[in-house]
């Protein structure tokens, strides 16, 4: 008989109030770009609705600290962009960091930010489609994408994701999903998620 999976719970409780996902590197360099939504051209990025709208400095560091990213962790961030998400996760906390994004100039940009970072010995980007790209090893997964988007995403992170898993969305919520946590940084509202339990059944 075909595996099915049968089970697989995450972490929730009330909400808490309402939030928004170096070196030479500082929050100013990549405040510069917050500010004015870019769209990512590719056929791939089409199909999947992406838009490129960097994070706020200030949402970057508070989707890390909800996520409570350690120096354990591996951080993957699917529509990385620039990179600030896994170079600050690097910087701030020691995690390792994998970027993903369609976009090649996008990929250049972060490792040009990378390059300059100081821990590019922690962190990768990979020019993939994230519906492509295995999650298997990550402990954390931060997101910034369109919510049509997020809705394709929920069965891939439920196959791959292992218990304890840290998932933390920037503006767009999972719909049916109830987050552990809920906050706002700078009118900006974030999402936590915590993988609990998963097991598969005959």
């Amino acid at each position: 008989m075909k595996l099915q999976r049968t089970l697989i719970l995450l972490v929730t409780t009330v909400s808490v109030a309402s939030l928004s996902v170096s070196g030479c590197i500082n929050a100013r360099d990549f405040e510069a770009d917050a500010q004015t939504p870019a769209i990512n051209a590719t056929a791939q990025q089409d199909q999947y609705n992406l838009l490129y709208v960097p994070t706020p400095q200030s949402v970057v560091d508070a989707m890390l600290k909800i996520a409570q990213v350690n120096s354990n962790d591996l951080v993957y961030d699917l529509g990385s962009g620039d990179g600030r998400i896994p170079i600050t996760a690097a910087q701030r906390y020691g995690a390792r960091g994998v970027g993903i994004d369609l976009n090649p100039e996008r990929i250049q940009e972060a490792n040009a930010n990378l390059q300059r970072s100081g821990v590019g010995n922690n962190v990768e980007f990979r020019q993939q489609d994230l519906f492509e790209t295995d999650l298997s090893k990550a402990s954390v997964v931060t997101l910034y994408l369109l919510p049509e988007v997020m809705t394709k995403l929920r069965p891939k992170l439920l196959q791959e994701l292992r218990p304890g898993t840290r998932i933390v969305s920037h503006a767009f919520d999972m719909a049916d999903w109830k987050p552990q946590q809920v906050q706002e940084v700078d009118g900006r509202t974030i999402y936590l998620w915590v993988v609990v339990l998963a097991y598969l059944t005959c």
